[in-house]
């Protein structure tokens, strides 16, 4: 058994609500406005937590129908067809269909048994990849861009904001 299956479960759920309420606290005029030449906007932050859900939990079906899928790289904006900032959508249908997915996945991680959260795969990015750590990443890939959403809205100068290459 994964020791903090619950406690990940837990936090999983709960991030659509914090997401939605942080959002809302949100002033509207802030949710656009580019911070920097390589900075997202907190809605583009948000709109990318809402448009990589239903990649996602493909990724969780694949676990659970697979003994030992491969997966390659989604990286935002890498592929011709992409542009390099989400597209931005109403921030209502995107804590809405953040939410819908993540009850979806959240479904699916309740029913499966130890050995899907056992099983292991490969991903050219991560030197081990497993349902397990799929799972960890959902949490800490949805807290990380908060972080952003939160930095972005409340640094006092440009200067100060975590720079990304």
């Amino acid at each position: 058994m994964v020791p903090e299956r619950a406690e990940l479960l837990t936090g999983l759920g709960q991030i659509p609500m914090i997401l939605s309420r942080f959002v809302q606290s949100i002033p509207a005029d802030r949710l656009d406005l580019r911070r920097g030449a390589k900075c997202w906007t907190i809605a583009e932050h948000v709109s990318h937590l809402a448009e990589v859900q239903p990649m996602l939990l493909g990724r969780l079906e694949r676990f659970t129908n697979k003994e030992h899928p491969g997966f390659v790289p989604y990286i935002p904006g890498d592929d011709e067809d992409e542009p390099e900032t989400p597209a931005t959508m109403a921030m209502e249908d995107a804590l809405a269909q953040f939410a819908n997915y993540r009850a979806k996945q959240l479904a699916l991680l309740k029913d499966a048994d130890n050995s899907v959260w056992k099983r292991l795969a490969t991903h050219p990015e991560y030197d081990q990849y497993s349902f397990y750590i799929l799972v960890r990443h959902l949490l800490m890939h949805d807290y990380w861009h908060m972080y952003r959403m939160e930095e972005l809205w409340l640094m006092a100068e440009d200067a100060y904001l975590t720079t990304l290459p």
